[in-house]
């Protein structure tokens, strides 16, 4: 095991194993002394193509995992290594969920949003907290990590919604959200996952007088708060070191919350 000292530079790592999740994800593994806290990032450079990143998914001292969706050209390049080849890691970075003892969580997850969700879930065993995993997808073919939240034990239960119905409720998942917290006993509710789906869930959370945390996804050069590319609009909050895990209380009324994110070149881009 490689031991961690914390640098703003990449270490170069090798890739210990690749998982194939599904058609379009596919899951890295390193064997790293990472340090990570759920809801916590790492900047990964591609040798060559670029530096992006990337929410960590499992980190128990020994290895961590980044569980990640082939969506543009740089995990394109991504997806063509090979398990032995070395990236740069830089991080952690940001700010985590807070898991308290005895919680009882609500985890709500779209896409690939349920491998952050379940490093969360993981930790939150840890604590003797009970967890209600919610977990959404388009269909049953593209949806991530239900497996390994089945292991986790019997503190832990899984709620699976696809939009065709292909499994479990058919309907968004924000729609099984609502049972759960009809029942009353949850006090947290964390979500990761598309930012419109994200902000459904921070209403029906705050609608039941839950507390709601997410992770705000903005586009990141630096990850340490120099650059300023992932500001957030009107306040000049840093997605990078405020964020990337906000209570929604706290972001609700931003002006692009919800409604458009940044691209490369600060383009405003609608949801």
């Amino acid at each position: 095991m490689n031991i961690k000292t914390f640098d703003s530079r990449p270490v170069a790592l090798p890739i210990k194993k690749i998982v194939r999740e599904n058609a379009t994800t596919n899951t890295y593994v390193f064997d790293y002394l990472l340090g990570s806290s759920p809801g916590q990032f790492v900047m990964m450079w591609i040798p060559g193509v670029d530096e992006k990143p990337f929410s960590v998914a499992f980190d128990d001292g020994n290895e961590f995992w980044l569980t990640i969706c082939n969506v543009g050209g740089a995990t394109a390049e991504l997806f063509k290594l090979k398990e032995g080849d070395k990236v740069g890691i830089r991080g952690p970075f940001g700010a985590s969920y807070k898991i308290s003892e005895g919680d009882h969580l609500a985890l709500v997850s779209g896409g690939y949003g349920a491998a952050p969700m379940y490093f969360a879930a993981n930790e939150a065993v840890k604590k003797d907290c009970k967890v209600e995993f919610l977990v959404g997808a388009r269909n049953k073919d593209l949806l991530l990590y239900t497996r390994k939240v089945l292991g986790l034990g019997n503190s832990v239960n899984l709620h699976i919604s696809t939009n065709d119905g292909s499994t479990g409720f058919k309907g968004f998942v924000t729609e099984v959200l609502k049972e759960v917290l009809e029942k009353g006993d949850v006090n947290k509710v964390f979500t990761c996952g598309p930012e419109v789906m994200m902000q459904a869930v921070g209403e029906i959370a705050c609608g039941a007088g839950v507390e709601c945390y997410l992770s705000v996804e903005k586009y990141m050069k630096c990850g340490i708060g120099v650059c300023g590319q992932c500001a957030i609009d009107d306040t000049g909050v840093l997605a990078c070191k405020d964020g990337p895990v906000m209570n929604y209380a706290d972001v609700k009324d931003l002006p692009e919350f919800g409604k458009y994110h940044r691209n490369s070149v600060g383009k405003k881009c609608k949801f």
